[in-house]
């Protein structure tokens, strides 16, 4: 059910929430591995391994080695989408605003906090990452520099490539290093092709996500009509993450806005709105040592 209330005053400015854009976008992968797979919600992606050097003989000459080349088929694991219905008459009424407006807003400060917190909650939750041996609240700025030093130092004993490392972290932890305000605690932060700030509230180890409906019924009924997402309950808050853009599948296989015009509309007078999101987000299964997380007990 929609409530707007009419304008009494045609004034096209719109008081919106603080959001910001998606965070996660510069881990976006190639577009044509979208093109892949047969069918339309999945990928299959070529693993080769192979056997490494041996002794070479003078008499016998080389020994012989293996290669496997198999094939790993990764399935689209977000699919979110909503429908909006907005009388004619009402988005007259407030200067085209509701309307006007609505698609762009519903995408920053709705799907794009969504994807960021989901993409965040599937690394975290990938089997084989790195990660800190206990969770832990970092009390100041020497705390945090030493648990991004560990982290980045247990990447290079992993041999991950230096170059295409982004440092994920809170605002809090990272004002904290910041106040430091040393060349020292600066050097870390030089190691990252980018360092991103992450509201908590898009940075837990696991999430729910809400279906947009009323679920159960009698004693377990449940109102999910607002849709969106929240921390689950086994879900911890994360610190930080370090992670290699290689390491990572990700990118938005099918992003679909829908513009129904209330002359298109055969059913109402109305503007209609409808957006869906089909997408993945998941972790090499070589390249998991590119994933380090810490996060609170």
């Amino acid at each position: 059910m929609n409530a707007i209330t009419l304008a009494k005053q045609f004034v096209p400015v719109l008081d919106e929430v603080y959001k910001n854009a998606a965070l996660t976008a510069d881990l976006d992968g190639a577009a044509e591995l979208a093109q892949q797979g047969a069918n339309a919600n999945e990928l299959i992606l070529p693993m080769l391994s192979m056997q490494g050097l041996g002794d070479y003989s003078r008499n016998s000459g080389y020994v012989d080695g293996d290669v496997t080349l198999t094939n790993e088929t990764v399935k689209c694991n977000f699919d979110r989408g909503r429908m909006f219905t907005v009388d004619a008459m009402d988005d007259l009424e407030t200067a085209g605003v509701a309307f006007g407006r609505l698609a762009g807003e519903f995408i920053r400060t709705k799907v794009v906090p969504e994807l960021d917190a989901f993409r965040f909650a599937c690394y975290a939750g990938k089997a084989g990452i790195s990660k800190v041996s206990a969770g832990a609240t970092l009390a100041d700025g020497a705390a945090v520099l030493k648990a991004i030093r560990e982290a980045n130092d247990k990447m290079d004993e992993d041999e991950v490539p230096q170059e295409g490392r982004y440092l994920y972290i809170t605002p809090t932890l990272l004002g904290m290093v910041q106040d430091l305000d040393t060349t020292k605690s600066r050097e870390v932060l030089q190691n990252f092709a980018k360092t991103v700030k992450v509201p908590q509230t898009r940075f837990y180890t696991a999430i729910e996500q809400k279906s947009g409906k009323l679920t159960g019924s009698g004693d377990t009924e449940k109102d999910e009509t607002a849709g969106g997402y929240t921390k689950a309950d086994a879900g911890k808050e994360i610190n930080f993450m370090l992670i290699h853009q290689a390491a990572v599948i990700q990118f938005p296989k099918h992003v679909a806005p829908k513009i129904i015009t209330p002359e298109q509309n055969q059913t109402a007078d109305a503007y209609k709105f409808g957006y869906r999101n089909v997408g993945i987000a998941d972790v090499y299964q070589n390249k998991a040592a590119g994933i380090y997380l810490h996060h609170k007990a």
